[in-house]
């Protein structure tokens, strides 16, 4: 052996421990997802836009709540206090889905992410269920301080309390199909590429264009294509679908019979989502 030819002890060892496997790393990605989503862990900069909404999210329901208690009247529902948040979730998708996903695209982590024990439906959970968790809890935990609010200044005690909460429940169903829906077009538009401005102006894009096309139909002079308008938008099939499971929500939305229509949108709408991710990563992850 030639005196060039040396072999080095570094002291590489081979790991004996437990292999925690696909649910693990499952855990591992959805709570990086979720920390991320609100740029916990991350810089300063990270954090300005996400914590902005929260914050402006959480000063209305603060009011509201203060409202309801000095007053008594009631501004805002838990189903309207969705709705009326409905640009800043906006916002909040265009600011997490490229957060999530195309930082993962740009930085070339994913050939790593699939050489492991994880697969293309696996990847595609951990984010939407981080995604779906963050914007849920944008309107769930003002909620929750509204009903705070309302239980604890309650004139006739422990029944008003059951019929606060009796709302409260239905309400936080309702910002989970919010959730549902932002998140499946959110984190689709963004996994289109990996620059993350061109994802967040392309999510802001699909709502904006799909608003106008509302207010055209429902000026038609036919009473379906009026109720039916709000089929052409995210938000509005969310706030038909709201208006139709519970009548009593006013969220300004005329459906007529055309309830079960904004249900089956919206439950097809998520799937379609959900499907065209993971037919987006599995063409990746076999790259």
């Amino acid at each position: 052996m030639s005196e060039a030819s040396v072999i080095h002890d570094i002291g590489y060892q081979r790991y004996d421990g437990p292999r925690l496997g696909r649910r693990a790393v499952f855990g591992a990605m959805y709570i990086h997802g979720l920390r991320a989503a609100y740029g916990l862990g991350r810089s300063a900069k990270s954090k300005i836009f996400p914590w902005l909404v929260v914050g402006i999210c959480l000063l209305v329901g603060v009011i509201l709540a203060a409202v309801k208690a000095q007053t008594g009247l009631e501004a805002l529902n838990y189903f309207t206090y969705a709705d009326s948040m409905s640009w800043l979730i906006i916002f909040f998708a265009a600011i997490v889905a490229p957060e999530l996903v195309s930082r993962d695209m740009r930085s070339g982590v994913l050939p790593l992410y699939f050489s492991r024990p994880l697969r293309a439906s696996d990847y595609i959970g951990a984010k939407v269920a981080s995604m779906v968790t963050a914007v849920w809890l944008l309107l769930a935990v003002p909620q929750l301080i509204m009903f705070l609010g309302a239980a604890f200044t309650t004139k006739n005690g422990i029944s008003d309390v059951w019929k606060e909460l009796g709302d409260l429940l239905p309400g936080w169903a309702y910002s989970l199909l919010w959730a549902l829906v932002f998140t499946g077009i959110g984190l689709l538009v963004a996994s289109l590429t990996g620059k993350r401005a061109f994802a967040a102006g392309g999510i802001v894009a699909v709502f904006l264009m799909t608003t106008p096309a509302v207010g055209v139909l429902s000026i038609m002079p036919s009473q379906d294509a009026q109720e039916l308008a709000g089929l052409a938008s995210p938000s509005t099939l969310v706030s038909g679908v709201g208006q139709w499971i519970y009548p009593t929500a006013n969220t300004g939305m005329m459906i007529g019979r055309f309830g079960p229509v904004y249900l089956i949108e919206a439950i097809t709408l998520v799937a379609a989502c959900m499907l065209l991710l993971l037919a987006r990563y599995r063409r990746v992850a076999a790259l």
